[in-house]
């Protein structure tokens, strides 16, 4: 069991210093005007994050974009910095994960999985508050395409 933790600590390590490019490209917002994040190895889940209440929302959704209820899905989420990366305590509240806001500039790390024996699929949202000027929303949701 300790094999497979320190295991599950190094890849979420590796994850958390691989390079990470920056950008608006690819950024697809969802029906609640939330960030889209795959899910899925094939598309067929996605989760919609949006801010409510000083807190982080995740809704689930299949590939056309239908709501899917929260049953076996687990997620755990990590931010902090690299040399120190904190666990957040991930809640369900009706159909959505809910967990607090990372600090301003930190990476979200999220891990789901459709079930206890599904592969673990990792999406990372770069948590930056800062306002886009085209289009005023929050960089992490900023979907405008705009280049700096």
């Amino acid at each position: 069991h300790m094999q497979k933790m320190k295991k599950t600590l190094i890849s979420t390590l590796l994850a958390l210093t691989a390079g990470f490019a920056l950008g608006h490209e690819g950024i697809e917002l969802g029906p609640n005007k939330g960030r889209i994040i795959e899910l899925s190895s094939d598309e067929s889940m996605h989760g919609e994050v949006v801010e409510k209440d000083g807190r982080l929302h995740i809704t689930l959704s299949d590939k056309e974009m239908k709501p899917v209820k929260i049953e076996a899905q687990t997620l755990t989420a990590t931010t902090g910095q690299r040399s120190n990366p904190v666990k957040l305590e991930v809640t369900v509240q009706g159909d959505a994960f809910t967990l607090a806001t990372p600090a301003e500039g930190d990476w979200l790390i999220l891990q789901f999985k459709a079930s206890a024996k599904a592969k673990a699929i990792t999406a990372r949202v770069h948590y930056n508050t800062s306002k886009c000027e085209p289009c005023s929303n929050p960089e992490w949701r900023c979907a405008c395409g705009e280049k700096k």
